[in-house]
């Protein structure tokens, strides 16, 4: 309802949102914020009710990942904002443009330990690109397009804004803000023709790819880039869907378990060209890669925020730029041919292609999840979407799967249990059209499989692999390695999956052996419906590379 004398606060907010092309809406509703709710009932952006404010939020981030501009969460107060908190950091370290809005208590009893009350500049200022509470309405539409920009600008990132419930309910008459943009920085000139002398002296030079700030035609740009000029490419941590992994000049992914020959190619490498990548702890191998703060290779930084340029490894070449304003200025360098290139491209893709190989992968059990991987790659369409969030499990997807296409992957690089669900969620609820396929462990799903319920509700036919070892299978692995013999707390006793998902109104299928995947992924896509297939994984099946009893013999070996 419009406040006495003009518009309420809500419905300014709503209205600053739909000029800064915020779309949709994640959300469990709080009576700390009713008015905003109110306001949405009347506003084009679609709205998507969650059942816990994690899941929320982790859909908000999905949504930035996807599209590039940020999704809003609304959470209610004080546990709803904690319960948040996941999917903020989650945003934070993958560099996601997101929007947080919390309820707050009312103004006036403020600083007395009112019911649910937190300070969130406290509890967030380290998390948040920045935190605000906007305690006088008519200052929506400057402090939300503030918000804006920063989510957006430089190192993207989540950004908090508390709303006071009093506040949201007063009359204002601000003016609207107009559309945010981002304000970018291009490579100059001579910084290109210095990354061309570069190129010209090296004889075993790589691009390697991370960060945000990608499109479509970035990554084109880049591919035409690579191959005219032979050089290979590798991406960062659950950063595959950066570069075509069919293309001559991709050698392989930088995450856990990497290639040992990639990594010693890196390492060998005279000229790394880094494009939104940070190379921080997985990418490089516990920075072991590159000696800090001086590499032994030259590097070329290439960062849209300035302040990661230098900020652990000092560049021979800084260049302050998006990846697309970086990447539409690549096509300005030119190079003579080098069989030198020519050699180290052809040899790290022979080495990818032998590491990409499911057919010599093997472990215990009935089911091996390599071959059923190979079979996804072959049948899923070049679009789908692939989501997972962290365990063991999600080793397999990303070695023997073939990412091809720029937002196709949704992991998140802080390790975050409990993601794949709801980025499954957002991701379909974003592209109906295409197919929506979540990867989960057993102690990952259940962090955030209420979520499935939020895929029934609005129809969305995700396909969930759950992959179920009755044990959080990392941790059990570390046990094993640092303490053989004695694991404690990683044991699981699970449900059905099977069930729970029909539970739910879903699909499920139970999977015992690998030839049983196709038909029951089959019949899951036929259904319509959203689903989980269970597939029960051997407990000592603990990566593509080797198996717990190999871990605990190796830890005895040398004497722990």
């Amino acid at each position: 309802m419009n406040a006495a004398g003009g518009r309420s606060a809500a419905q300014c907010l709503v209205r600053q949102l739909e000029i800064h092309g915020v779309d949709h809406v994640f959300c469990v509703p709080g009576e700390s914020y009713l008015a905003v709710l109110d306001a949405l009932v009347d506003s084009p952006i679609r709205v998507t009710v969650c059942r816990a404010e994690g899941g929320a939020a982790m859909m908000a981030e999905a949504h930035g990942k996807l599209t590039g501009r940020p999704a809003a969460c609304f959470v209610t107060r004080g546990p709803g904002a904690t319960n948040a908190m996941p999917g903020l950091h989650i945003a934070q370290h993958d560099s996601t443009p997101m929007l947080v809005f919390v309820g707050q208590v009312e103004r006036e009893v403020r600083d007395r330990g009112a019911f649910q009350e937190l300070d969130y500049r406290a509890v967030f200022g380290s998390i948040a690109k920045w935190v605000a509470e906007i305690d006088d309405g008519e200052r929506i539409p400057e402090l939300v397009s503030r918000a804006v920009h920063a989510a957006m600008s430089g190192r993207p990132g989540p950004v908090l804004i508390s709303l006071p419930e009093d506040m949201l309910r007063d009359s204002v008459d601000a003016t609207d803000a107009v559309r945010a943009s981002v304000v970018e920085a291009h490579p100059g000139v001579v910084q290109i023709a210095r990354l061309q002398h570069l190129l010209g002296e090296a004889k075993r030079p790589m691009i390697i790819l991370g960060g945000s700030r990608w499109s479509q035609a970035a990554v084109d740009q880049v591919a035409m880039f690579a191959a005219r000029w032979d050089v290979p490419v590798a991406v960062s941590f659950r950063r595959q869907m950066l570069f075509p992994a069919s293309h001559d000049c991709f050698v392989g992914d930088l995450g856990f378990g990497a290639n040992p020959k990639l990594v010693e190619r890196v390492k060998g490498a005279d000229l790394l060209i880094l494009i939104g990548a940070r190379m921080a702890e997985v990418p490089s191998q516990g920075y072991g890669m590159m000696a800090i703060p001086e590499p032994e290779q030259r590097i070329v930084h290439v960062h849209p925020d300035p302040s990661e340029l230098g900020k652990v490894y000092r560049p021979t070449l800084a260049i302050n730029a998006a990846p697309e304003e970086f990447a539409a200025a690549l096509g300005g360098i030119g190079l003579a041919p080098s069989p030198s290139r020519t050699d180290s491209r052809d040899a790290g893709r022979a080495d990818f292609l032998a590491w990409n190989d499911p057919l010599p992968i093997s472990g215990p059990g009935d089911f091996q999840p390599a071959q059923m991987v190979a079979w996804l790659r072959e049948r899923l369409p070049q679009d789908a979407i692939l989501c997972n969030g962290a365990g063991n499990y999600a080793i397999w997807l990303h070695r023997f799967h073939r990412f091809e296409r720029f937002g196709t992957q949704l992991a998140p690089t802080s390790g975050s249990m409990g993601y794949g669900v709801p980025a499954a969620v957002a991701a379909k609820r974003i592209f109906p059209e295409r197919a929506v396929v979540a990867f989960a462990g057993d102690g990952c799903f259940l962090m955030n499989g209420q979520e499935f319920a939020t895929a029934v509700q609005y129809g969305l036919a995700i396909i969930v692999i759950l992959i179920d070892n009755g044990m959080y299978g990392t941790i059990r692995m570390h046990q094993e390695r640092e303490f053989p013999g004695r694991p404690i707390a990683t044991g699981l006793t699970n449900p059905d999956f099977a069930a729970y998902a029909r539970a739910f109104g879903g699909h499920g299928e139970t999977v015992t052996q690998t030839c049983e995947f196709a038909a029951a992924f089959e019949r899951a896509s036929a259904s319509g419906k959203p689903a989980i297939i269970h597939c029960l994984l051997d407990p000592d099946a603990i990566s593509p590379t080797t198996t717990l009893a190999a871990v605990r013999q190796a830890a005895l070996d040398a004497g722990r």
